[in-house]
């Protein structure tokens, strides 16, 4: 028998990522922009916009 499918599984992880400067929650978010989708991470306290969330630990 074959089993499920990789794509029809239920429960994926998510994992949490908390900006270290003021503590508020980054979030990946969809942009369209100039014509495109733009994935950007954006912490909720300070609004501040990343192309990824392991960006914010660097500056």
């Amino acid at each position: 028998m074959a089993g499920v499918s990789k794509n029809a599984r239920i429960g994926s992880g998510t994992h949490k990522f908390v900006h270290s400067e003021d503590g508020g929650e980054v979030k990946m978010k969809s942009i369209f922009q100039n014509g495109r989708m733009k994935h950007v991470a954006e912490c909720e306290k300070c609004k501040r916009q990343e192309r990824r969330p392991s960006d914010f630990d660097l500056a």
